[in-house]
C-alpha cells in the first residue's frame, strides 16, 4: 500500500500522529526545543483536546525563525495549519500536506538530490516507487510509512514508538543540517 493509500485509510488519531511526526522531525529548522511537541504526543495518547498545547507551541516559535529559508518556512507553515479540532476530517489534508511539506524539506537538505524535478519524484514516492528518491528523502518516506503502520496496527499503543520514530528522524535532520553549517561556514572562510 502506499503513502498516499495509508493516508487515506488512516483514523484521527493515526493522521493525527502523522502530521504531528512529520512536524515533530522538521523542528530542528526552527531551532524549536525537542520537548514543544511532547504535550500534542500527551493528548494523543490520552484522547484530551489539542488545542492548548498546540496554541502554546505556536507562540513559542517566533515567526520571524527561518524567515528568509524555505525548509524553514515550510516547518512553519505546518505548524501554523495544525487544525485545532482533530477530527479525521480535519487532520487529513494537514496530515497528507506535512507529509508532502516534509518529504520537500528532506529533498532540499538531502546533499545527493539530483536535477529530477523534485515534484515529480516525491509525488512517484508517496505513490509507492521510490526509486528516483535521494536517500535522505527514501528514509523520510520510510518514517512516514512507518509511523501510520503502527497506528494502524497497535492504535494508540503504537504512539511510543512512532514518538521514537519521529525522535530518531529529527536526530538525523539535525545532523544534516549542522553537516551543512559547518561546510558553509568552511567554504565561507
Amino acid at each position: 500500500m502506499s503513502l498516499v493509500e495509508q493516508i487515506a485509510q488512516a483514523d484521527e488519531r493515526g493522521l493525527a500522529a502523522s502530521g504531528l511526526a512529520c512536524l515533530d522531525r522538521c523542528l530542528p529548522l526552527l531551532g524549536a526545543d525537542d520537548e514543544l511537541l511532547r504535550p500534542l504526543w500527551a493528548s494523543l495518547a490520552d484522547g484530551s483536546d489539542w488545542s492548548v498545547g498546540l496554541e502554546r507551541a505556536r507562540g513559542s516559535v517566533g515567526a520571524e525563525e527561518g524567515a528568509d529559508d524555505e525548509a524553514a518556512l515550510l516547518v512553519r507553515r505546518m505548524l501554523d495549519a495544525a487544525p485545532a479540532a482533530r477530527t479525521a476530517d480535519a487532520v487529513r489534508p494537514w496530515a497528507d500536506a506535512c507529509s508532502v511539506a516534509s518529504l520537500r524539506i528532506h529533498r532540499l537538505l538531502d546533499p545527493a538530490a539530483d536535477g529530477t524535478p523534485a515534484a515529480e519524484a516525491l509525488d512517484s514516492g508517496r505513490a509507492g516507487d521510490t526509486a528516483d528518491l535521494p536517500p535522505l528523502v527514501a528514509a523520510e518516506l520510510r518514517r512516514q510509512r512507518a509511523v501510520l503502520d503502527l497506528l494502524a496496527e497497535h492504535g494508540s499503543h503504537g504512539l511510543r514508538r512512532a514518538l521514537d520514530v519521529s525522535v530518531e528522524g529529527r536526530r538525523v535532520l539535525r545532523a544534516v543540517v549542522s553537516r551543512r553549517a559547518r561546510s558553509e561556514a568552511e567554504s565561507g572562510a
